[in-house]
């Protein structure tokens, strides 16, 4: 079972925030965010620290593996320091 840090989904949310911003006079979120806030929001109440994979819906699960492949390509692109 592979497991999301409440860190994460917070990267996560913060990452879709830079790369759709909250529109119109109401600050509608993008669609990612709002599928984020939800299990972000849940964890705060219950004092979790990290949740399975499998209790996000189908966006929210798009939204965190887009990111984390973004990510993880973002990392593999640092100058290596040795």
């Amino acid at each position: 079972m592979l497991f999301i840090s409440i860190q994460d989904l917070e990267s996560a949310i913060n990452f879709w925030r830079d790369k759709s911003p909250s529109s119109g006079d109401e600050l509608i979120l993008c669609p990612e965010v709002s599928a984020l806030a939800k299990p972000y929001a849940w964890m705060i109440v219950q004092g979790a620290q990290r949740i399975p994979t499998e209790v996000l819906n189908e966006k929210a699960r798009a939204a965190m593996r887009t990111y984390l492949l973004q990510r993880s390509n973002d990392e593999s692109n640092q100058p290596r320091i040795d």
